[in-house]
């Protein structure tokens, strides 16, 4: 009788090896290789009616036939524009996030407002009570139908939403075999297993085996799968990294938890844009979609009670302008060495705008602390919020409050000057629609723009110091 092979594979890459090393070759992590055990029998295929007819054979790329491709209305706004107009048949996409961030609220109740799809809800975590009493807290009027794993007739139920609760993937293919369903959703892959692999739910070798078989059936059947992945302590998916590299989408849903804002960015999408993004509001019955994050993200304050430390950035998140409140606050160094923090921003690039402010505009802030904050729990990389960076600072330390009516939008650059920034219409027109009397952008940014169609005053800076002038004269 031959032996099951014993080999080792990074969790953070997939690399494999046959012994056991202290530092993966590949990607250079450490203490990342775990054991799993080969059998002698090779993985079987999912069935045979899911496998195609005619051979794959080379073909001429000018013969290649294109067509744009139908688009899945998943009647959310948000989640349709990250993922590029709608849900493409046949597809599979990775949504990941923190434990606890919303990611099974978000996809149960996107599943129970297709109504004319019947969609399977495979469920490794959660039982059908769990689900049903989540549904009920959802407000919707869709009926769940709880298809039981140990039924012997597996006939396909009347209601647009079958849930079954059941970890083994090839029990949960014999359930897609008798119902047929338009949609599959996976909650987790990583409560996955096979029964050809002899290691636990969760490790490589099993999210290897059971995310193949799944893209697998989604392309030879034209079904698409939502599969429902979670992230380990740096941040990335657990998991293989040739997990996000076999399906066609990933999604990563990012958010604070003592915040009600959340994010589904687009980290890669063969089908659409990754520079989209949606944003969603966390309220007691779900996740609802934000239209308009600028009105919420700005807080409601009076004209003549404008507060020192305050500046109104227009920030560029993907391609949809956000205005944000950047809030400082500058106070006398307690003790010896003063104090930098940021949150939401980063904390190198406030030294470096610091640093400018003393070097090029003559501020001196040695032996003051700088608390810096991005209003609303989000996390802004958009070099355009580096005025509005400035601004506020400079208005906590001479204690003078900004105009609530206007806003900022440029880069500052380690001379002082301002350097122009992208999608600068864009910007405009946010600010404009929202009610701003004044906007001050780099003079650069001028070349071309029309400013007589904006009500908003575009005042074009080509310094530091300009701005400061016109803000404080």
């Amino acid at each position: 009788m031959a032996k099951d092979k014993i080999a080792y594979v990074c969790s953070s890459c997939g690399y494999d090896s046959p012994k056991w090393i202290g530092k993966c070759p590949a990607c250079g992590e450490w203490n990342t290789f775990s054991e799993y055990r080969v059998g002698k029998k090779a993985p079987a295929a999912v069935s045979s009616e899911f496998r195609l007819d005619v051979k794959s054979s080379p073909i001429s790329m000018s013969k290649i036939e294109t067509a744009d491709e139908p688009r899945i209305n998943m009647q959310d706004g948000e989640l349709n524009r990250v993922l590029g107009g709608g849900l493409v048949p046949g597809s599979m996409t990775l949504l990941g996030g923190e434990p606890g961030i919303g990611k099974s609220t978000l996809i149960l109740q996107t599943v129970m407002r297709l109504k004319d799809m019947k969609v399977l809800y495979v469920s490794g975590e959660e039982s059908a009570r769990q689900l049903k009493l989540r549904a009920d807290r959802l407000n919707t009027n869709s009926q769940i139908s709880n298809l039981q794993p140990q039924t012997s007739n597996l006939q396909p139920q009347t209601s647009n939403l079958l849930v079954v609760c059941e970890a083994m993937i090839e029990i949960v293919f014999e359930h897609i075999k008798a119902v047929e369903p338009d949609l599959v959703v996976i909650d987790s892959i990583q409560t996955m297993a096979t029964e050809t692999v002899e290691s636990s739910p969760g490790s490589v070798t099993q999210i290897r085996e059971c995310a193949a078989m799944l893209l697998k059936y989604a392309k030879e059947s034209n079904t698409p799968v939502i599969v429902i992945g979670h992230i380990n302590k740096e941040g990335t998916i657990a998991g293989p990294k040739i997990l996000e590299h076999m399906v066609d989408t990933v999604l990563q849903f990012e958010g604070d938890q003592h915040y009600m804002y959340r994010i589904v960015r687009a980290i890669k999408n063969r089908f659409g844009s990754t520079a989209e993004l949606g944003i969603y509001e966390m309220v007691q019955s779900g996740l609802r979609p934000v239209e308009n994050p600028s009105e919420l993200l700005l807080s409601d304050v009076k004209e003549g009670e404008e507060l020192s430390g305050v500046a109104v950035a227009c920030s560029i998140e993907g391609v949809r302008p956000l205005l944000i409140e950047t809030q400082a606050l500058v106070s006398t160094a307690a003790y010896g060495t003063p104090q930098r923090s940021a949150t939401g921003f980063d904390l190198r690039r406030l030294n470096m705008l610091l640093a400018v402010l003393e070097k090029r505009v003559g501020f001196k802030l040695p032996q003051r602390d700088v608390f810096l904050n991005i209003a609303g729990g989000i996390r802004v990389t958009d070099p355009a919020i580096d005025l509005s960076v400035i601004a506020a600072v400079l208005s906590s330390n001479v204690d003078t409050g900004i105009p609530r009516d206007i806003c900022f939008a440029g880069e500052v650059g380690l001379s002082g000057e301002v350097r122009p920034v992208s999608r600068i219409l864009q910007r405009i027109a946010e600010a404009d629609k929202l009610g701003f009397r004044k906007i001050i952008v780099p003079k650069a940014n001028m070349n071309g723009l029309d400013a007589a169609k904006f009500k908003i005053k575009i005042v074009p800076v080509r310094k530091v110091e300009e701005a400061l002038r016109e803000l404080f004269g």
